[in-house]
Formats: structure tokens, C-alpha cells, sequence
């Protein structure tokens, strides 16, 4: 195969010539997804209050502290430049008070009845709220009332550091000013109550509040809507007795307010032909307004803070339907692999069952060879011992290792070796066939060995004369290491029993390089191999079935494939495959809308395999990103039981597929850390090839370093013959 290698990381310097680490562009493109990613679940998180919220309230404290004429005073506390004056609303004249919101559901409501009878509230907001409807903070403005600061995340301020306290101010400030281009100087803490309420930990606050330019307001009439009491309680609650005038407590956010825009309803008018009037609290008292344009810089930077949190909220809302979508995905898929892959088994293992009359004349098989000197003698050997008849056909693509020279050394009847420059594997492919003799032809690749019944396995099917390819059971040989036994897992469970299912549904997507047959008479037609994409084995595969050639699986075919031993190696393998999958699921799109064998496979086979081998994999990380999420910021026990159900339906799959391909399920047990570290890789793989495919990038052949670990098998599982550590270095 034309395999050419390509080296990422290392820039010259162009004044000493010394080098330079650069993070490769396959690394930096995800790292960047990722961390604005995990900056978009922070930002929404914070103005959730999920992050850095502070639920405590301070339990009521002493009082001698705090200045007498507070404590008797006024519901309007001016702290400023060191004053210590409390104000009281005039007589008949009361400011209705609204705290928390606003609220998308209720907010609205309560000012369409303002609005209905010509009164002026105050809407204590928080920045967390008005973060997230800003339209609504613009509308009270808008409309004549006035907004106050109820903090950023509404922590009991008395808990709380003056630098916390300055950035609950500054924040909640930032959020109004982004969404109404005004500033405040009203002030409300959370939790408070009624000036003679003040104590010893809120009074400093309250001073502290003051000297940074804001008039801190509380009430003196508490409706207590927020107990929902009744429409007729609400309103007992909040008149004032004698004429008083008074700041009204009410609530337009937290819960179901439903009462009190009923009761405000009510409220207003027969207030209101009694003679009080509803007004602004600096209306109420004949002050300047509370609120100031912003212009300038401080305006931009509030209009971006709001920029930024509703690009947080509706990509989150996003990622949420996402997960939703890639949680029925991946368990639908799990329940249709279980079911089609046991209906496969049950099929083709029923006694007396039969593809047709038994294949017993000769089938060629081509081995393409690009510098394969440490595997092609136990793969030409392990074929030497198969029970079916063969010729053996080793094309050796330009190698520059002696792989033919090996070949032709070893004398063995029946094998022949064809030269060539390198010119890559589908044209390494298409040379053998070219030569070949017999009409059914096997292909492997010259990494891989086969028992000694796997060509007959294999060449079964063709006894159905609608079969024209058919898919052996690829299987890892160089298990014992971690990373293979990752593989070895993989193979298992994603592949063959995807097999099985996929040949159930008859879209199978790929017949594997390892371990694959064919019909020449069907590879003749399409053109035989291509080299259009990377994946050679999935382009012809897809042809097949849109010439209307049955595809199938025969599970009893074992191949036995030497996989990637480092990351580096791995990464290069995946990435062409990924890639290479992409670029042929493109070239045969127009299945989709053509008719017969064609159609069908475009209307059921593209569909399926864009949806499990691309869109799926791409969207699983959400999983993780939302584990990581709940485990440190949300429900923590719940989160970490809805990750261990998803676990657990994996390894219900995978110890199925172990039982079907009669593998032992002790190496199982490196599933969990197959599913925190190894799809990891994979998930980065993919939106690497993502990015390629979208900015029109290409991709080259990148040869796997090979240790011939994998020998020739000496019965069902092939023997593995020791190397050096040397042999199992990555590639530079």
C-alpha cells in the first residue's frame, strides 16, 4: 500500500535553527471545541447559580450595633459618604417592590397588570436573571419603572467577603447595563426584611453598600406572596393601615406567582379609589431617578456580557437536546445490535444450515505488501496451512524492506509474487486481480495471519449466487498490552456485532482489509478497487450493494490482525478511517434518491451508517462532558448513577458479543477504563476528521509501524512470538 508518512509539531527557527514544539493542529482544533466547550457549561452554570452560589442564611443576631434611628427609621437606608439617614414613603402613596426575577413566565404577566392600571413598580432584579431575559429588564425600563441590584447570584451578603460583595454588585450591574443600557443606584439585599430587622452582621453590609454609591431599600409591608396564601391574604397583607404610605414586598420569580398576579389585580384598582398612588420609589419620595444612561465602554461591555450568556443558553440547549438525542442513539443501538446480532446467531447456527451447495473449487487470495518484511512470513505461512484450496498472490506495492525478496526466499507452491512500484493499495489490489485465476477472490492484508479454516469459512456464502462480498471476523492478535486489549474489545463488540446486525438490515458497510471476499465478476463491473478515499474497503463495499450484491458476515472466518501498539499509531489508523468513511458515505450519497438495489441501500444503509459511524460517535462525548459537569457542580449521586446505567448497558452488550465470538470475559475488565480513556482518543479522532472534511483538507496514507507480533496460529488463537522493546517503539 502507498504509504508516505507526515510529521507534525516542529517548527525551524529562522534565526538559530534550533527547533521549536508546536501543539500539532489535530490536538489544538479539538483542545479549542473542548475548552470553549467547558466555557459555555461554566458560563450557563454561573448564571444558574450552579457555580459559586452560597445557599447559607444568617440566623437573626444582636442589634446594639446599629444605629437607633435605623432600627425605628424609614424602609429607604442612605448609608452613603457616611450618612446614616433612613427615609419613608409619604402618605397615600405606596412603591410596589418585586424581587428575583424577572421571570419569563410571571414577569410578563405582572407587567401587563401594571401596565393595565397605570402603576409604577420597582423590579429588584438579579444578574442571574436578567442575564438570561434581558428583553424584560428593557421592557420595565421601557415602560416607566425602575430596576434595582438584588445581586448576582443572591447570596446572604453578611456570609459574604467585600470582595465577593463588590462582585455580586459589579456583576448584577453589568447585567442590567447589557440589557437596558442603563446603571442603578438602588440596592435590595437578599433576605431582608423590614428596617428594625437590622442586626449586627447586615448593618455593616449595609455600610459597606453605602460607601460604594448605593441607597440600600427594604419594606415595611410584606405581602408574603411568595407562601402563596390566597389572592384575598395577599392583598390583607399588603395594604398599609390609617393611609401610610409604604413599600410593598412582593415577588415576581421563584416559584408559581400565579396569586399574585391575580391579587395585584385586585389590588390596584381598589387601592387606587382610595386615593393612593403607585409610583417609582424615587417618584414616591420627589428624588432624581435612580437610573443613568451608560454609554460608551462599560455599555459594550455590558451588551457583551449579555452576548455571551445567551450564546451559552441556546448552546447549551443544544448540547442538552443533543444528549438527549445521542442517549436514545446510543441505547437504541445497543437494543437493535442485541436483538439483530442474536437473530444472526440463531440464523446461521440452526442446525442444518446452509448458504447453498458447498464452495469447494480453488480461491485466490491477494495479499498487497508495503514493507511488511516482519509479518508476510507467518501471514504466507498461516495460508500454507489452510484446509481450502488457494493460490496466494503477494503483491508487493514498492517495498524497500526485502518483503518480495522473504517471498520468494521461502519456495512454497502456489505462491506467487508480483512487483510493482508504489502506487498504493487499491492499485496493489486491483494488479492482483488482474492475475488472478479463480473467480472468488479473498483479500488480506500482510499484517494478518488466518487459521486454517478461514478461507472455506469465508468462501461459504458464495454458495448463494446473490452474495457478492462477504465479510470475515477481523480479531486482534497482539492482545496482552493494555491498548490492545482496548482493541481487542472494540473489535468484539463494535465491529463484529455491528456486523451482525448491519447483515440482518443487509447495509453492511465495510468489508474488512484483514479478512474479506469477493465475487470478481461483481468487483469487475464497479471498476474494482478505488482509490477516490482512504477507505478503499468501504467505498467498494457501498458499490456492491448499489449494483444490488448481497453483503454478508460469516462469523466463523476468523482473521487475526496485528493492531496498533502506541497512540501515535492508533491515531494515524483511525483518523484515515474515520476520515475515509466520511469521504465514501459523500462519493455514494446520491443513493439516496436513485431507485432499486441503489435506492435501498441510500434510504436504509447511508442513513444507518452515517448515523452509528459518524453523527453518533461525534455526539458521545456529551456524555462525558455532562459526567464531568454533574460530578463537580450538579447532583453529584444522580449523576454518577445515570453514568453507571449507561455502563452497565455496555457491558451487557459487550459480554454478549464476548459470548457470541466465544471469547473469554476476563478482558472485560478494562472496560471501564476503556470508556474514561480510550473513547476519549476515538472522539478526537473523529471531530478531527470533521474539521478536515469541512475545510476541504486532505489526508495522506500513514504506514503503520508492524512488530510481527502476531505468528501463525497453531489452532484457534495464533501463537505470538516474543520482540525486543525495540520493536514495539512508535514511529518517530
Amino acid at each position: 500500500m502507498a504509504l508516505r508518512t507526515r510529521r507534525h509539531g516542529t517548527a525551524r527557527n529562522a534565526r538559530d535553527g534550533s527547533r521549536r514544539r508546536r501543539l500539532p493542529l489535530r490536538l489544538l482544533l479539538p483542545l479549542l471545541v473542548l475548552v470553549a466547550l467547558a466555557a459555555m457549561l461554566m458560563l450557563r452554570g454561573y448564571v444558574h447559580s450552579e457555580i459559586l452560589a452560597d445557599h447559607r442564611v444568617q440566623p437573626p443576631a444582636a442589634t446594639d450595633q446599629v444605629p437607633e434611628k435605623i432600627l425605628e427609621g424609614g424602609p429607604v437606608i442612605d448609608a452613603r459618604g457616611g450618612r446614616t439617614e433612613s427615609l419613608s414613603v409619604p402618605d397615600h402613596r405606596l412603591v410596589l417592590t418585586f424581587d428575583d426575577g424577572p421571570d419569563p413566565t410571571w414577569t410578563p404577566r405582572v407587567l401587563d397588570v401594571l401596565r393595565k392600571h397605570d402603576a409604577h413598580a420597582v423590579f429588584f432584579v438579579t444578574g442571574t436573571m436578567a442575564s438570561r431575559y434581558p428583553d424584560l429588564v428593557e421592557r420595565m425600563v421601557d415602560e416607566g419603572h425602575e430596576v434595582g441590584l438584588h445581586t448576582f447570584n443572591h447570596p446572604d451578603l453578611s456570609f459574604q467577603s467585600k470582595k465577593r460583595i463588590d462582585w455580586e454588585l459589579s456583576q448584577n450591574q453589568l447585567a442590567i447595563t447589557g440589557a437596558a443600557g442603563i446603571r442603578t443606584s438602588l440596592f435590595r439585599p437578599p433576605y431582608s426584611s423590614f428596617a428594625d430587622a437590622m442586626d449586627n452582621k447586615s448593618w455593616p453590609v449595609t455600610e459597606y453598600i453605602g460607601s460604594r454609591g448605593y441607597i440600600t431599600v427594604v419594606n415595611n409591608t410584606d405581602s408574603e406572596d411568595w407562601q402563596r396564601p390566597g389572592v384575598d391574604e395577599i392583598i390583607r397583607r399588603a395594604t398599609p393601615k390609617g393611609g401610610e404610605g409604604a413599600i410593598v414586598l412582593m415577588h415576581d420569580s421563584g416559584g408559581d406567582r400565579s396569586q399574585t398576579v391575580a391579587a395585584l389585580d385586585k389590588f390596584l384598582p381598589d387601592l387606587q379609589e382610595k386615593g393612593y398612588e403607585f409610583d417609582n420609589l424615587t417618584e414616591a419620595l420627589d428624588a432624581p431617578s435612580a437610573m443613568t444612561p451608560v454609554t460608551g465602554a462599560e455599555l459594550w461591555k455590558g451588551k457583551a456580557w449579555i452576548f455571551l450568556v445567551q450564546a451559552s443558553e441556546k448552546i447549551t440547549d443544544g448540547l442538552v437536546v443533543g444528549l438527549a438525542v445521542i442517549g436514545t442513539l446510543v441505547i437504541g443501538r445497543f437494543v437493535l445490535m442485541l436483538l439483530l446480532s442474536g437473530v444472526h446467531a440463531r440464523r446461521v447456527r440452526r442446525k442444518g444450515f446452509r448458504w447453498g451447495p458447498p464452495v469447494t473449487e480453488p480461491v485466490t487470495v491477494l495479499v498487497p505488501a508495503y514493507n511488511e518484511a516482519k509479518c508476510i512470513e507467518n501471514t504466507v505461512r498461516s495460508l500454507m496451512a489452510s484446509d481450502h484450496p488457494i493460490e496466494v498472490i503477494v503483491i508487493d506495492d514498492g517495498s524497500s524492506d526485502g518483503t518480495a525478496r522473504i517471498v520468494e526466499a521461502m519456495g512454497l507452491p502456489g505462491v506467487r509474487v508480483i512487483r510493482q512500484l508504489n502506487a498504493g493499495k487499491p492499485a496493489a489490489l486491483n494488479r492482483g486481480l488482474a492475475n488472478a485465476r479463480h473467480d472468488i477472490v479473498v483479500m488480506m492484508d500482510g499484517d494478518t495471519v488466518f487459521e486454517p479454516s478461514t478461507v472455506r469459512e469465508l468462501v461459504q456464502p458464495f454458495g448463494d449466487p446473490k452474495v457478492g462480498a462477504v465479510a470475515g471476523n477481523a480479531k486482534v492478535g497482539n492482545k496482552d498490552s493494555l491498548i490492545g486489549a482496548w482493541q481487542h474489545i472494540e473489535y468484539v463488540m463494535g465491529f463484529n456485532l455491528d456486523r451482525r446486525m448491519y447483515d440482518v438490515l443487509r447495509c453492511m458497510p465495510t468489508i474488512p482489509g484483514a479478512v474479506g471476499a469477493f465475487r470478481r465478476s461483481a468487483l469487475e463491473p464497479i471498476g474494482g478497487m478505488s482509490d477516490d478515499t482512504l477507505a478503499e474497503d468501504t467505498d467498494v463495499t457501498m458499490a456492491l450493494h448499489r449494483a444490488g450484491w448481497r453483503v454478508v458476515y460469516a462469523e466463523n472466518a476468523r482473521a487475526w490482525t496485528e493492531a496498533p501498539e502506541t497512540v501515535q499509531q492508533l491515531w494515524s489508523q483511525r483518523y484515515r478511517w474515520s476520515y475515509g468513511t466520511m469521504q465514501a458515505i459523500w462519493k455514494h450519497r446520491r443513493a439516496v434518491i436513485e431507485k432499486g438495489p441503489s435506492g435501498r441501500f441510500g434510504r436504509v444503509g447511508l442513513p444507518f451508517v452515517s448515523l452509528f459511524m459518524v453523527l453518533a460517535p461525534l455526539l458521545a462525548p456529551l456524555i462525558d462532558v455532562f459526567l464531568l459537569y454533574g460530578i463537580v457542580f450538579g447532583p453529584t449521586e444522580k449523576t454518577i448513577v445515570a453514568w453507571l446505567g449507561v455502563l452497565a448497558i455496555q457491558a451487557v452488550c459487550a459480554a454478549y458479543a464476548f459470548r457470541l465470538d466465544r471469547e473469554r470475559m476476563t478482558h472485560l475488565i478494562s472496560l471501564p477504563l476503556q470508556q474514561i480513556l480510550y473513547r476519549q482518543l476515538m472522539y478526537v479522532v473523529l471531530l478531527q476528521s470533521w474539521i478536515t472534511a469541512l475545510t476541504g483538507g486532505r489526508l495522506r496514507w500513514q504506514k503503520l509501524r508492524r512488530t510481527g507480533a502476531v505468528g501463525a496460529p497453531g489452532g484457534s488463537v495464533p501463537r505470538q512470538r516474543s520482540q525486543s522493546s525495540d520493536d514495539r517503539r512508535p514511529v518517530a
